[in-house]
């Protein structure tokens, strides 16, 4: 059984995890990276190289997403 505690992540791995959860790349405003799904949905991801994620962030990128962490965790 998973303990559902958010991962530490870069936003790469965000990105890739989200992208294969069938989010796309829209567009892009400065430094975030807005994905869009086929229902609509929509997740924007600050990309700062290297800098790891809070996870207070990563915890509302997924809820905005429709994913829990352990879906993230299978993901990466």
């Amino acid at each position: 059984m998973r303990d559902g505690k958010t991962p530490r992540v870069t936003a790469s791995q965000l990105r890739k995890a989200v992208e294969r959860a069938g989010f796309s790349a829209t567009r892009q405003s400065g430094s975030h990276v807005i994905l869009r799904n086929s229902e609509g949905k929509r997740v924007t991801l600050p990309m700062h190289a290297g800098q790891t994620l809070l996870p207070k962030l990563v915890r509302a990128i997924l809820r905005d997403a429709g994913l829990t962490a352990d879906d993230l965790r299978d993901l990466l």
